[in-house]
Order: C-alpha cells, then structure tokens, then sequence
C-alpha cells in the first residue's frame, strides 16, 4: 500500500474518531443543558410577565443556561426565586431588593382641573391622543386605569378618585405597568422606601397652582428642610436621592401642597426619659417645636406637633430619648 493510501487512511480514523468525540461531548453537553434549562423554569414563577426582557420563563431559563445572562433578572420572583437560582447555577449572591410599583401623581379629579369634557374611550392610551387627556395637568396621571387592566396579578385598583391604588402584597413589581401608563407616572420603588415625591409636573409656581392643589410648584422648601442634603433641583423638580435619604418625613409635612407621599402606615413619637440633662441638642434639630424644656432639665415631647422623623433620637448624646409607638424604628434610625 503507498504512502498516500496510508495517509488517507490515517487522516480519515482521526477525523472519525474526532467527530464521534465531539458528537458525544456535545450530547453530553446538550444534556446537561437541557435538564439545568428545566430546572431554573421549574424555578421560575410561570407567569411569563416579560419583566426580565424575554417573551416568558422558558426563554429566560434558556437565556441563562445558554448565553450566562445574569440570574437576578426575575422581578416577580423575588428573593426567593433568586435564591433557587443561584442554588441551581451554583452561584453566590445578595438577595436583590424587592421593588414595588408606586404612583408619583397625587392630581385626581378633586385636585387637578379638566381642561376639556372626556367622552372617549375608557382607556388611557386613548385619552392621551387627545391633547395629552382632558386635565389641566398635561403631565399628571390621566385616570382612566389602563394600568389596572393591564397587570396581570390583579394589584391595581381605581379610586372614586379616578387614581390607580396599589396593592403592595399582590404587587410583584414586574414592571408591566411602568411600561404601558402612557404619561411615566408609574415607576418602580424599593419596597422599603416610604417617602418620595409625588408629582411630575414640569411647570412651576402660577402655572401649577392654576390647575393642581396638590401640585410641586418648586418653592424649594422641602430641600432646604432636608437635613442629608438628599434633594437637589432638577428642572422644575426637586429629585431624592433614595442613598441619603432616611425616610425621616420631614419634607412630608414641610411641604405645602402635599405633593410628598409616606407610605409609612403609622410613626413614632419621642419619648424622653430621666437620662435627660437638658442640654438642648434636640431642640436645635427639631423643626415643628416639638420638644421643650429649660436648660439642664429634663424636657418633654410634645406628641401633638411630633411627626416621627427620628431626628432627635439622633441627636442626643446621652441616649434619651426613645421613638415609641412604632416597632423597627429605633433600629433604622440608630
């Protein structure tokens, strides 16, 4: 047999024997891919929302086996589904943080005026081909709830009001309504944050108080109250910076038309004890005259006036003073 033969011969087993090697690492590998792919979609709730930026579940299991996409895309899921996740894909990981849907317009028909009578459709993509809807407030909520019958857990409900209310157990901040309210006045929160500003109007002064009572009109006091420095003027729109904000409140009720929102269902009041020695520091952050008392007396907390904002828990150095009446307070605070 020549040499040639001889090669052909040679070259034609290895190339065999590569191919049966690669086909049977592939299958192998098909495999393993197929039963991780089932896996993370039993994992995954099922609903096939479209918050993580797939058509459904299956397409993001696919996604994560296949191309290493990130695990924590999964909104509705939670930390739950994120902690099945990484046990799956053999990940360490922070739980993400749970995010809820929240509403930043306070004008509904009692507080915004309509520029026109509405007698479309009921819908708020409708609404908005005519002139931006019918209220006054071209960049507030139209009203209409759209975003009601679009979520698909059933976690909006319209008000007498005609304003979307949000359920915060059935939300799962899957970010359908964020994507389909045709103003931007939905948007998504951290489940935790309980303050923020609710309103979007990009008018300021006459302008907003000609058509919303509850309506910013950029006096800037609620940022000069603020004692982090976590809002700052944007526009016509004082913008929080939820890393510095506490939560404390205060622009809440410095604000004069209302236009911050508190999710907090109930506040604390200071209480202060005999560890007291009077030196005043409380007074001094205090800003609704809550606290009185002579120098180097004990004083006294006034629960009238006091709102809660946890500023002078802060500020005493003896550590007298404790914010009741509101469990987990004290701690976030501290």
């Amino acid at each position: 047999m020549s040499v040639f033969f001889k090669s052909i011969i040679t070259l034609g087993g290895l190339g065999l024997c590569l191919g049966v090697a690669l086909a049977f690492i592939f299958k192998k590998l098909a495999v393993a891919g197929s039963e991780l792919e089932k896996q993370i979609k039993a994992a995954l709730p099922g609903s096939n929302c479209g918050a993580c930026g797939f058509p459904g579940c299956a397409v993001y299991a696919e996604k994560i086996v296949k191309e290493n996409l990130p695990i924590n895309k999964c909104l509705p899921g939670g930390k739950e589904v994120l902690e099945k996740l990484g046990k799956i894909m053999g990940k360490d990981l922070d739980a993400l943080e749970h995010k809820i849907a929240a509403l930043i317009c306070r004008g509904g028909k009692d507080e915004c005026r309509e520029r026109f009578i509405y007698d479309g459709g009921t819908d708020c993509r409708q609404a908005y081909l005519m002139h931006g809807g019918n209220k006054s407030c071209v960049f507030g909520c139209v009203g209409l709830g759209h975003c009601a019958s679009v979520c698909p857990f059933g976690a909006i409900k319209m008000n007498k009001n005609r304003q979307p209310v949000i359920n915060d157990k059935k939300c799962t901040a899957c970010g359908i309504c964020v994507k389909q309210c045709p103003k931007d006045v939905l948007v998504l929160i951290p489940r935790t944050k309980l303050v923020y500003l609710a309103c979007v109007s990009q008018d300021k002064g006459k302008a907003v108080k000609d058509v919303c009572t509850v309506g910013c009109f950029t006096c800037n006091i609620c940022i000069r109250a603020c004692p982090y420095n976590a809002l700052t003027m944007k526009g016509n729109l004082p913008v929080m910076d939820f890393n510095k904000c506490t939560d404390c409140g205060i622009c809440v009720h410095r604000c004069p038309t209302d236009s911050y929102l508190d999710r907090a269902k109930a506040r604390p009041y200071a209480f202060i004890s005999s560890a007291c020695t009077g030196c005043g520091e409380c007074v001094k952050v205090c800003q609704f005259k809550a606290i009185e008392g002579s120098p180097e007396q004990r004083h006294k907390g006034i629960i009238a006036k006091c709102i809660g904002c946890g500023e002078c828990f802060n500020a005493c150095p003896v550590r007298a003073i404790t914010m009741a009446g509101a469990l987990g307070h004290q701690t976030r605070t501290a």
